[in-house]
This record gives C-alpha cells, structure tokens and sequence, in this order.
C-alpha cells in the first residue's frame, strides 16, 4: 500500500454516468485487479475505484457516478489534487492465463480488464474480450481494447449494439482461462455456467479498504475473507453463491 498525492490532469465523460480521470505522480506499482482509495472533501470514508491503468507516472481510473462521492469527482478539474491510497488488494494471477485468456467485464467492471489485456499481450498471450452492457449509450473503451490486439465481442441486454443478451450469451465453449469483473448476478452465472478455470473480482462496502476493519468480509469455501485485503479477486471455485 502506498500513501500518495496525484495531479489530476484529465477529467472527462465517457458516457451519460461513466467519466475517465488521469492522475500524474503515480509510482507505477498498481497490478492488473488492483484498486486504490480517494480521499474527498467532507466524506468521512475514502471512494474504492480499481485501477485502469497505470503507466509512466500516470495512473487511469473509469468511476459511475452513484454516490455523494462519484458525484463529487465529475466535478474535480484539471490540477486538482487527490489523496490516495494505492497498490490496494491482491489483483488477478497472470500467471494462470495460459495461452489463451478470456477477459470478461460488465459495465463499470470493464476497466481493471484493460491494464490486465496489456499485461497478458506482453507476456505472448491471445487474448479475447467480451464487454457486456445494458445498451449502446452505456458502452466504453471498445475501441481501446481492439487497439491493444484483443479480440472483443460486446454484448447488449436490449440487442441495440454488437450480440444481443448477456456475456453468458456470449461464452466460448473453451478457454485456457477466465478473468472477469462485473455485477454480482454476472459474475455468480458466469461460474455456474464457464466449464473452464477462472477467477473473478467482486465488489462489496468498504470501510477502509486495507483489512483492518473486517467491514467488507465474505464467507468462502475457505471460511471468511476480507474483500479488500484476501481479494477483490477470488477463483471461482471459492466462492459460494
């Protein structure tokens, strides 16, 4: 975990609710899966957002306004200051991927899956997306992930973009491995239904997002676990549902 102080230098909407903040000043030590906590003013709880990307001083992060909190960001401007806790949780296993991983995101789980794309490209893996949204306004960094060599598919619960349905809709018969981010129910369907090995990463109420206060514990297979300290990221086979 680091203690550390970061310049806003971009801000923007990507879509009616989903905004993309770049931050400079970032010692570059954020895995793929891991997730950093922002101090703001007058909220006593730091916000938990995962990590985009994190590269050349300059740490991404995609946040949805639905809080006191989020609400507050989209507001925050170019030279801004934040203070943040990073290099927060255990991230995803590369070395699990074998050579022909599958990423999967819903929503505002998308964007760890992009800096985990980078990884696995570099490392000589073929990597394949599939990017589940409700309805094409809601849909974001596509093109961003074609552009690193993945191969994408996105889905749309109402069919309006790409493959109608859900990514479950959407699952290859075989994969050499799974890595996914999403809602809850997402996640729960896609273990049931992936015959292959994977892991997901979840999302629960943190209170200070490092293990001390036991607020965002679940119950595994493997007794209780801290989301913020054992996780975000569980295998699937884990988890009980």
């Amino acid at each position: 975990m680091n203690n550390e102080i970061l310049t806003i230098t971009e801000n923007r909407a990507l879509t009616d609710s989903v905004y993309l903040m770049r931050l400079a000043g970032s010692r570059g030590e954020n895995r793929p899966g891991q997730f950093s906590e922002f101090r703001l003013e007058g909220l006593f709880l730091r916000r938990p957002i995962s990590v985009c990307d994190d590269e050349g001083g300059v740490l991404s992060i995609i946040y949805k306004t639905v809080g006191r909190g989020t609400e507050q960001m989209k507001f925050l401007k170019e030279g801004d200051t934040l203070d943040a806790l990073t290099c927060l949780g255990n991230g995803y296993d590369l070395d699990a991927a074998g050579e022909s991983p599958l990423l999967i995101g819903g929503g505002v789980g998308v964007p760890p899956l992009y800096m985990l794309a980078k990884e696995l490209i570099k490392k000589g893996k073929k990597v394949s997306v599939i990017l589940g949204f409700n309805t094409r306004s809601e849909i974001f960094f596509e093109d961003e992930f074609r552009a690193l060599g993945c191969s994408v598919t996105v889905t749309t619960a109402d069919g309006s973009y790409g493959a109608r349905g859900f990514v479950t809709d959407a699952l290859p018969e075989t994969a050499s491995y799974f890595y996914a981010c999403g809602p809850k129910p997402m996640l729960a369907a896609l273990c049931e239904k992936a015959s292959f090995p994977g892991e997901v990463s979840l999302e629960e109420r943190m209170g200070c997002g490092f293990g001390a206060c036991m607020g965002c514990s679940i119950m595994t297979k493997g007794g209780a676990k801290r989301v913020c300290k054992d996780g975000p990221v569980f295998k699937k086979e884990e988890l009980i549902w």
